[in-house]
């Protein structure tokens, strides 16, 4: 075990020794005047929320990294994605859901096939959304895991006022154990934030509504920068003395193909006659896979966007390939 491990460990067990007993915690009373005093929710209620609230066990175990992590693969990652079984779920969904899709495409110029891709890695089309009640998720994560205490403190108040604007208990939310929802999994700020009535309802149903949930990833790409009509990702074979210290540059886009080309890097499309390269600011990354040849490939503004949703280039790969499966099988 890393030392890491056995202290949070040591805190985790700490706070189950009081299970149930949140409210009589100092930090989490800290964390209730805060929320009286900045947007007036009854301290009582709050502290009553916490009293029935037992911390998640299963969420600390599933966040925590791996003690060996070894090597990334992106053959292996990809296969998780890329398969028989999403594609024909995600050919099914576009075909079900094509009017709701081609709506979101024109209202916001995301493509059809990178909505879908995206609720498809997500949750499989809604058969993988998670059953952890949100609010303890949150609440054990915020209070019990100290990396990343402030990202979830500020999710479990972004739970909190979305519960109050939908008239709601924050106890009736629902999704994974990090306390993203729906089919899109969106967290609680992103929800309050990007949450898109796209069937016109009256209400934002991210969980029951394949058009919300549609609407919403369109809704979010667009709000993080998403260009209409743009490139977003070409697979190049690369050689030159320049190749690391591009990669090494992190995946914003920072250079044109041209700019690579100055500082010793050539570059090719991979395909058939080789594929034209557009000169716009991308960024050079490469997926590697133990014992195989590495892949690297141009991601644009559009694909930088992609990893908004999850920060992590083989996230957006993969999106990226399920929307070209789907896509090529329209």
């Amino acid at each position: 075990m890393t030392r890491l491990f056995l202290l949070l460990l040591l805190t985790f067990l700490s706070a189950g020794a009081n299970a149930g007993n949140y409210a009589q915690r100092d930090d989490v009373q800290a964390f209730v005047m805060e929320m009286q005093s900045r947007h007036g929710f009854d301290a009582d209620v709050l502290t009553a929320l916490f009293r029935q609230t037992r911390p998640v066990a299963a969420a600390i175990k599933a966040i925590m990294p791996p003690g060996d992590p070894g090597m990334r693969s992106w053959h292996a990652y990809r296969e998780r994605f890329v398969e028989p079984k999403r594609i024909a779920a995600g050919q099914r969904f576009m075909r079900i859901h094509a009017a709701e899709l081609a709506a979101a495409e024109m209202r916001f110029g995301v493509p059809a096939e990178i909505i879908a891709a995206i609720i498809g890695v997500e949750t499989l089309y809604g058969k993988q959304m998670g059953r952890f009640g949100t609010f303890a998720a949150l609440a054990t994560l915020a209070f019990d895991y100290p990396p990343r205490a402030e990202l979830f403190r500020g999710e479990l108040e972004q739970l909190l006022l979305l519960a109050r604007e939908e008239n709601s208990s924050p106890l009736a939310y629902t999704g994974s154990y990090a306390g993203a929802m729906g089919l899109p999994q969106f967290l609680p700020s992103s929800r309050r934030r990007f949450g898109l009535d796209l069937d016109q309802d009256g209400r934002i149903d991210l969980a029951t509504s394949p058009a919300d949930a549609i609407g919403s990833v369109a809704n979010f790409l667009a709000g993080h920068g998403w260009q209409r009509d743009a490139p977003i990702t070409i697979t190049v074979t690369v050689t030159g003395d320049g190749v690391q210290a591009l990669i090494d540059e992190g995946i914003t886009p920072q250079r044109t193909p041209r700019e690579m080309e100055a500082v010793n890097v050539s570059l090719a499309g991979v395909g058939a006659g080789g594929t034209a390269i557009p000169d716009q600011p991308a960024a050079l990354i490469d997926f590697i896979t133990p014992r195989a040849t590495t892949e690297y490939r141009l991601g644009y503004r559009n694909f930088y966007v992609i990893t908004r949703y999850n920060r992590s280039s083989f996230y957006a790969a993969a999106v990226m390939d399920l929307a070209t499966a789907l896509r090529v099988s329209k």
